[in-house]
């Protein structure tokens, strides 16, 4: 029997959303049992088609519907758009509709994560964004609870409703130490989730 995995699933321009989404598969691996699968999508063209190769020069694979259906829970990353998800990440999620005619994700554990390059650009707006298809999917969608102390000590990025980061207008600032401390923990819970509702689906 295969690992059972969370998938990482992000989309990355500056490459903020990237280092974040390695910090939370780091997460997802210090629980015994789970690994993280890190995967990508690719930009779209100005007519919305998808015009990249099938597998990029560099960095993760890019995501099939076979990541997503087997995975045993999801983290999502986009970097913010005018206060939503980037367009590519909803080109693939506009692509998911047989996953959620047969029930496939049901009940699976889901988090989000983004990036700006100012502080208040719309960092909650998209998490929530990216939360509503997940929600028709019939996931369970989980934010990061006020027991990690990062989330109330942060002075950039860091919110309830998932992890974010404050790239600065060069995305020249990196994660603080808070913001991956938030990577990190957001990446354990939801592994953790999924071990709990699996073993919950079990009985």
């Amino acid at each position: 029997m295969s690992q059972a995995y969370i998938l990482v699933l992000y989309y990355s321009h500056g490459g903020s959303v990237e280092a974040m989404a390695s910090h939370i598969a780091r997460g997802i691996e210090s629980i015994s049992g789970m690994e993280a699968r890190v995967r990508t999508v690719p930009s779209v063209s100005p007519d919305t088609q998808a015009t990249k190769e099938a597998i990029p020069e560099s960095g993760p694979l890019y995501c099939t519907e076979d990541d997503l259906r087997h995975c045993s829970g999801l983290v999502m990353g986009s970097p913010v758009r005018f206060g939503n998800m980037a367009a590519s990440v909803k080109y693939f999620l506009d692509g998911t509709t047989n996953l959620w005619l047969t029930g496939e994700l049901v009940n699976k554990p889901a988090a989000v994560f983004t990036s700006s390059s100012s502080m208040h650009g719309g960092q909650e707006s998209t998490l929530l964004s990216m939360m509503l298809p997940l929600f028709h999917h019939g996931m369970v969608l989980a934010g990061i609870p006020y027991t990690s102390p990062e989330l109330s000590n942060t002075e950039t990025g860091g919110t309830p409703y998932g992890v974010s980061h404050f790239a600065g207008k060069t995305n020249s600032s990196t994660l603080s130490q808070d913001e991956i401390a938030l990577c990190q923990a957001q990446g354990k819970r939801i592994a953790q989730l999924a071990l709990s509702l699996n073993t919950d689906t079990e009985k």
